[in-house]
């Protein structure tokens, strides 16, 4: 069986979450999208600047999942003032769990998931909460699996295609 790795990204890692984002982003989503959108998200949502910022970002977390040093998936949490929408002190997004297609079903995006919510903990959220896009149903399934429950939707924009994301949430206590 294969070791997975959790660890924090640091700044020094910028290259290879660019590369992890992009790659696991066009995976799961260019089949469903124009290459004009996919294009245009991946060079808007995935440059250097935009990731510098967010890695500096006092309130976003970045965490790689590795098997044998060879990063194959990734997390983005976001707390307080740096959440995408809710903006709850008492409440931690996940932004992004995204892992290579080639490792689908061997439970890295369970390790990443246990890792945000364990993180969630630690900043003393009451209730963690992610958009996940209506089309997407094995996410969907895998955070309904976690106890992940519909709440509410809101637009996510890819490109100039505004896409209806199911709001999910799970309260901690």
């Amino acid at each position: 069986m294969e070791i997975i790795e959790i660890t924090k990204v640091s700044p020094a890692d910028l290259q290879q979450l660019q590369q992890i984002g992009r790659d696991t982003f066009f995976e799961t989503f260019s089949s469903l999208n124009t290459e004009v959108n996919m294009t245009k998200y991946l060079d808007e949502g995935f440059s250097i600047q935009k990731l510098t910022d967010e890695v500096n970002d006092k309130n976003t977390f970045f965490y790689f999942a590795s098997s044998d040093k060879n990063v194959i998936g990734y997390l983005k949490l976001n707390g307080g003032p740096s959440q995408t929408e809710i903006k709850d002190g008492k409440a931690v997004e996940i932004e992004r769990i995204y892992v290579l297609k080639e490792y689908h079903g061997k439970s890295v995006g369970q390790l990443l998931y246990q890792k945000a919510i364990e993180m969630a903990k630690q900043m003393q959220a009451d209730y963690v909460w992610l958009g996940v896009w209506k089309e997407n149903p094995r996410a969907i399934s895998f955070y309904k699996k976690n106890g992940f429950v519909e709440f509410d939707k809101h637009i996510f924009k890819l490109g100039d295609d505004e896409q209806n994301d199911i709001m999910m949430k799970l309260k901690l206590h």
